[in-house]
């Protein structure tokens, strides 16, 4: 008898576990939003933005999308609290071939992108530390002849820096095989750690005394710009911004394993965007009150600069290991996030059978983490930062745009669902989240059309895979 009780469980499909509380969802979403982006986009912003006033509107403009999509995905996530985000909500809004092209992104473009970026934006940080880090090993030409107009000829730096971001992911990915409430717990560490460095480096430049003199700050667009070239300036700005902001829906992605998902999901979503859009504004403020805007546009690491500044090479040393810590909660919760979708696609026998399986002891996706890992280990050491982030923008928000889409349809479909929490501003507010990722999406495209047509033919390239695995499920049923 006890053999045969043994045999049903252990035939008994292992789920996720909902070890998440409050503070670990918060510092999720928090902690994912303050992580290398707020340290290395505030001098891409002034590059591609060239005024004030177009880099605090693209600040502004970020927040205000970014906070309209975390009220719609609260939504969603307190009414579908299963694994995968938007996978399960695409799928329950459209169908199962759009959910699969969301987790098909997800999994092979965007996690792996993002997860690298964040382990290149870390590198960047001990670069400052240990200049070696960035010194050049070989470089490597790269120009395809008859389509450099399409996509643009570029220098390939191979440098130390990319070996050290896969043994980071490597690491990161080791802590959250051991268990969610390990990764939850390093998460609310780590988030501690960097919104202390941040506050620093604002209390930092705000109370310091008024530097030496300088030319005054282009504020406004130069004299004689048009309105194409300052609303250009304004996107481009714009996307790096919402790299900084990107975390908010990381959330979603662990929905099975929220504690009282109907409480936790908007508190933590719409609480924490806020919460993040007044870090970012006063981090900008205390740069500009610091430093010359020519000086925060050309800087590689702009908050070691601002308080080499202020208080010496020396208290830089410190806050750039605690901004390197910040780094690593950001890549703890992307680990942590990303692993959920490809799990919860193979679970569904749609993807590949490597990333399947709980493990019986942890409790987590351990093949799909070592899955996800594996991709974004091969993309660290072919990318740089600011590659990465602009194919992961693209991608991204095309899903992210989607999903709200899902939810103006299963309002008519299904009328009547339980929704413990409903998105505040229906319908204007998801409406105006869908045209921002909408207009993003364009303009990333026309900026960038070579590595943006990659992407999208990335993302096309799996319905094909979708259906082979879709002819395999139907035979075994």
């Amino acid at each position: 008898m006890t053999e045969q009780v043994t045999k049903r469980l252990s035939d008994r499909r292992l789920e996720l576990v909902r070890g998440l509380g409050a503070w670990a969802s918060a510092a999720i979403v928090v902690g994912t939003m303050i992580g290398t982006g707020i340290f290395l986009k505030p001098a891409e912003m002034a590059r591609e933005g060239r005024s004030v006033s177009i880099v605090f509107a693209a600040w502004i403009v970020g927040a205000i999308l970014s906070l309209f999509g975390a009220m719609s995905f609260a939504e969603l996530g307190a009414m579908i609290p299963e694994a995968g985000g938007e996978y399960a909500y695409l799928r329950r809004g459209f169908g199962p071939l759009w959910g699969f092209l969301f987790g098909w992104m997800h999994s092979i473009v965007g996690r792996p992108s993002s997860l690298s970026s964040i382990a290149a934006g870390l590198m960047r940080f001990l670069s400052f530390l240990l200049p070696a880090v960035a010194a050049p090993l070989f470089t490597v030409h790269i120009a395809i002849p008859g389509l450099t107009h399409w996509l643009a000829p570029y220098d390939f730096v191979f440098t130390w820096a990319q070996p050290l971001a896969v043994l980071w992911i490597a690491g990161m990915t080791g802590v959250n095989y051991l268990g969610v409430r390990l990764g939850g717990a390093v998460q609310v560490f780590l988030t501690a750690i960097k919104i202390i460095s941040v506050a620093v480096v604002i209390g930092v430049a705000f109370f310091s005394p008024a530097g030496p003199p300088h030319a005054p700050d282009p504020f406004w667009p130069a004299s004689g710009q048009t309105i194409a070239v300052t609303f250009s300036a304004f996107l481009a700005a714009l996307a790096a911004a919402l790299w900084a902001y990107d975390g908010w829906e990381d959330l979603n992605l662990v929905g099975s394993e929220v504690e009282n998902p109907q409480c936790n999901f908007p508190r933590a979503l719409v609480g924490g965007v806020a919460f993040v859009a007044v870090i970012y504004l006063l981090f900008s403020a205390a740069c500009l009150k610091v430093l010359p805007f020519a000086s925060v546009a050309a800087s590689s690491h702009i908050a070691s600069d601002v308080v080499a500044q202020v208080a010496g090479r020396g208290a830089a040393f410190w806050i750039t290991i605690a901004m390197a810590i910040s780094a690593l909660g950001s890549m703890n919760s992307s680990v942590l996030s990303g692993a959920r979708v490809p799990y919860a696609m193979a679970r569904d026998g749609i993807f590949f059978k490597i990333a399947d399986g709980i493990h019986p002891k942890f409790r987590t996706p351990g093949r799909a983490l070592i899955f996800q890992a594996v991709l974004a280990g091969l993309m660290a050491l072919t990318g740089t930062f600011e590659e990465l982030t602009n194919l992961y923008i693209f991608a991204a928000w095309i899903f992210f745009g989607f999903a709200t889409v899902a939810l103006f349809r299963m309002r008519r479909t299904e009328p009547d669902a339980p929704r413990p929490y409903r998105c505040w501003g229906y319908p204007i507010v998801p409406a105006l989240f869908v045209l921002g990722a909408l207009i993003l999406i364009v303009s990333i495209w026309l900026q960038r059309p070579g590595r943006s047509t990659i992407g999208l033919l990335i993302i096309a390239a799996g319905i094909p895979f979708y259906k082979w695995w879709s002819q395999q499920v139907n035979q075994t049923r």
